[in-house]
């Protein structure tokens, strides 16, 4: 890739996070091209699609997902991984609210972010299937509980302003007990 190409595509990854981190993942490309200096046919021709975009500019964001969902698929206790892995995940949240906004979109809209959220769906549902048949998670939680919470969690950690982290952590703990079979 020459030099100006290359310079070009991390200027646009880098507005692109502050402008999804501001604005969400539908602000317009426009302001995405502006924020980094290029034309915005520019920008189309290094990401002719928005998921491409928020895909590419919340690529290491995702890396640290994939290497916890690897984690917890080793972990021979599914229950014990499904909470760590969500714990871990929401923690993500909270230090990255630009990559929250992103992925809580694509999680609601259920477009965008594809791969990750198919990656993400393997994972809980492989945990989940493992840990109810040992009983030791609920039998009656789903995929879709998982999504509920990190959806709830991106909306207290956007409710919570500077004690973003403590909201998060007493939501999240309150919601995994819900998860446990005994109640």
């Amino acid at each position: 890739m020459r030099t100006d190409a290359e310079e070009n595509r991390t200027r646009i990854l880098a507005a692109a996070r502050e402008v999804f981190t501001e604005a969400g993942a539908s602000a317009p490309m426009a302001r995405v091209a502006r924020r980094a200096g290029v034309a915005v046919a520019t920008l189309y021709r290094r990401f002719p699609h928005r998921d491409q975009l928020v895909a590419a500019a919340f690529a290491g964001q995702h890396a640290e997902c994939t290497s916890v969902y690897a984690a917890a698929l080793r972990d021979p206790d599914p229950a014990r991984a499904l909470l760590a892995m969500i714990r871990k995940v929401c923690a993500y949240q909270v230090a990255d609210k630009g990559f929250t906004a992103a992925y809580t979109t694509a999680l609601i809209a259920r477009r965008g972010m594809e791969q990750q959220r198919a990656q993400a769906e393997r994972v809980v549902t492989a945990l989940l299937r493992r840990a109810q048949a040992e009983g030791t998670i609920r039998d009656d939680l789903r995929l879709d509980d998982f999504w509920l919470l990190l959806v709830g969690n991106a909306g207290i950690i956007a409710a919570a302003g500077t004690g973003a982290a403590a909201a998060s952590r007493r939501y999240v703990t309150h919601m995994l007990r819900s998860f446990d079979t005994i109640q």
